[in-house]
């Protein structure tokens, strides 16, 4: 009999390690290849950038393409740096992405907690009126937008760039209204019990309880503030105020790209996103997977 059971446990086990690793021995290397094959395919064109901001100007577009620079030009950054005004252009955008995720957590959260714990009339109504506006794509509403910053004065500042972004972000209150909706409200009753008002269970509550929602909210905002180049394409004209993206394409001219610069001001300009992605990465992990597993 203990025999038995001891070959029944085993066999318990041994399901139980094939359910965990996802599938046979086979499958999950044949995975595995396939995301050592994608990742190597992704890199790719990063790896491409980085090793053309190091090659001379002849040596872009040779076909075949030629991977390692003959000879090394590491005063490519050197001359990029120098060329334009780098330095206000990182202050710029590390300013302007770093404001906008300070309002967008805040008025996101608020929304959030409205949408997900107070109850109000019309309230999954408006909520999915809300979400609606995420279909309606950017380029359409960026004339009216347009229009609303020239009637109050804001055209070729920052505030048209960060006012828009961090007061409305319908997939930010989404993110957090899916986080809080896994937030027991009996934790809410006591609180009210106790005495609480919203405001004391909203900032001493619901904020500590969703800090991984918060940090992956506030690295993909960071991200996306400092990579964008359609609305300060379209709202700033001094080169002063340019952001990064913004100044690479002046690298661009009429008739000719120095390609070797372009290279290695973008290379530069993507330093502070590799930080933030690998200081954040764990946070991007938690905040995403603990949200679609309890929304």
């Amino acid at each position: 009999m203990d025999v038995n059971v001891n070959a029944a446990n085993k066999a318990a086990v041994s399901v139980w390690k094939a359910d965990r690793s996802g599938g046979s021995p086979v499958a999950t290397v044949l995975l595995h290849v396939v995301l050592i094959a994608g990742a190597i395919a992704m890199t790719g064109p990063f790896l491409w950038m980085v090793l053309s901001s190091l090659k001379p100007f002849s040596q872009i577009f040779l076909i075949p393409p030629k991977w390692i620079p003959d000879p090394w030009e590491w005063g490519n950054y050197k001359r990029s740096w120098e060329a334009l005004p780098f330095g206000q252009a990182y202050f710029n955008s590390f300013y302007i992405a770093v404001i906008s995720v300070a309002v967008q957590l805040l008025t996101c959260s608020m929304a959030a907690y409205a949408f997900a714990k107070i109850r109000f009339p019309f309230r999954e109504s408006l909520f999915v009126l809300f979400l609606a506006t995420m279909m309606v794509p950017h380029q359409v509403t960026i004339i009216p937008l347009y229009l609303m910053m020239k009637a109050i004065g804001w055209l070729d500042t920052h505030l048209a760039l960060i006012v828009p972004a961090a007061l409305f972000n319908a997939f930010g209150v989404f993110l957090l209204r899916q986080f809080m909706k896994s937030i027991p409200d009996e934790l809410e009753e006591a609180s009210i019990m106790d005495g609480a008002n919203r405001w004391t269970i909203y900032s001493r509550i619901i904020l500590p309880l969703i800090r991984p929602a918060l940090a992956a909210l506030g690295i993909f905002t960071f991200l996306g503030m400092w990579n964008s180049f359609f609305g300060p394409l379209i709202f700033l004209n001094t080169p002063e105020k340019f952001t990064v993206p913004l100044l690479l394409n002046l690298f661009r001219g009429m008739y000719i790209t120095d390609w070797t610069l372009m290279m290695a001001g973008s290379a530069i300009a993507v330093v502070p996103v590799l930080i933030v992605y690998i200081l954040g990465q764990r946070y991007i992990i938690e905040g995403v997977t603990l949200t679609g597993i309890k929304g």
